[in-house]
């Protein structure tokens, strides 16, 4: 069976067969008409249909643009915030801040001084009993011809046991943060062994100073005389101007002195990380020990039964002649602690 031609309707022969069967053609013309009319409009609906919703979809779109920008241009206002105003904010506050903390404290030790006593009145608060007790007394009770020593180590013991404790905690802490990792380094080394191994005998050892004669020939001149003498302001707190602090930093600066001349592997063969807390552990123990014994007899008002001796002799003063000695090597053992680790994490 044939197929049926798309304008079938509009060809001769169909207009031919319409006429013979009296069909009227006028009619048949004006429905198509009217149809192709209907679909051209429904068409243009359509499309009209389609250009509104794309007319929306770019709305949308143009809107979610816009929101996006702004929100684009929110974040990098507030993201600069810190690095622009943020920053001039911060430090005009903490400038006020200063100037008004400084003025508070101007302010108030200008009162304090206020409210001091006269310089030189009889009736100020530092002549009172205590002062009048230590310069009459001081001598009998501690046998100590350096009045200083004699207040420190007998009086106020108690606070220069403090103050050494704390200069200990003070180089435990150090420890901590600042050693360096044994493993750690033993592994750089092998690893750098061929390379270090030169440079060590050479100008520049590792965490070393360098082999410089002069430095090296006057430390060792001067390091024994430096390290005698800060035994002699020790040994000799008690009778003079001098005592464990000065001469424990005394010592502590002449160890520095040798290494800083000849290098930690030399130190090392005589003061190693043993020997410092060994000596630290035991020079505190002591003077804990001792000073807890003079308390308790103080305290309880018992006799102590440690010999005074006679006052001007190097064995005298009782226990502040070794509790000197131990302030001396804690301090002397922290100095070059101190340096040691910050120079190269370890001793």
């Amino acid at each position: 069976m044939s197929r049926q031609r798309s304008n079938y309707e509009n060809t001769l022969w169909r207009k031919f067969e319409r006429w013979v069967n009296g069909e009227d053609n006028s009619s048949m013309e004006a429905s198509e008409k009217h149809e192709e009319k209907i679909q051209r409009i429904s068409k243009e609906q359509q499309q009209d249909v389609v250009d509104f919703e794309a007319t929306a979809e770019d709305v949308n779109e143009l809107i979610s643009k816009e929101k996006k920008r702004k929100i684009e241009a929110l974040y990098r206002k507030y993201e600069n915030w810190p690095q622009t105003k943020g920053i001039k904010i911060f430090t005009g506050l903490y400038r006020a801040m200063a100037v008004i903390l400084c003025a508070c404290i101007i302010a108030l030790l200008l009162i304090t001084v206020s409210y001091l006593p006269e310089f030189g009145n009889a009736n100020n608060p530092a002549n009172n009993e205590v002062p009048e007790r230590y310069i009459e007394n001081g001598i009998e009770e501690t046998g100590a011809v350096n009045f200083v020593a004699g207040m420190i180590l007998d009086y106020r013991a108690f606070d220069t046991l403090g103050e050494s404790h704390v200069l200990f905690i003070a180089a435990c802490c150090v420890l901590i943060l600042l050693r360096a990792d044994k493993k750690k380094e033993d592994k750089k080394k092998e690893q750098k062994k061929n390379i270090t191994c030169v440079v060590a005998d050479g100008n520049d050892r590792i965490y070393e100073p360098k082999n410089d004669k002069i430095l090296q020939k006057i430390a060792f001149i001067l390091v024994p005389p430096i390290i005698i003498y800060g035994i002699y302001v020790v040994l000799n707190g008690h009778l003079s101007p001098g005592g464990g602090f000065s001469g424990g930093a005394i010592i502590g600066a002449g160890l520095i002195l040798y290494t800083n001349a000849f290098g930690f592997k030399k130190t090392s063969e005589f003061f190693t990380y043993k020997t410092f807390s060994t000596v630290t552990v035991c020079s505190l123990l002591f003077y804990a020990g001792a000073k807890s014994y003079s308390f308790y007899t103080g305290a309880n008002h018992l006799e102590s039964h440690i010999p005074k001796g006679i006052p001007g002799n190097i064995l005298s003063s009782g226990l502040i002649l070794p509790l000197n000695i131990a302030v001396g090597l804690i301090v002397a053992c922290t100095m070059y602690g101190f340096y040691s680790l910050f120079r190269k994490g370890g001793m």
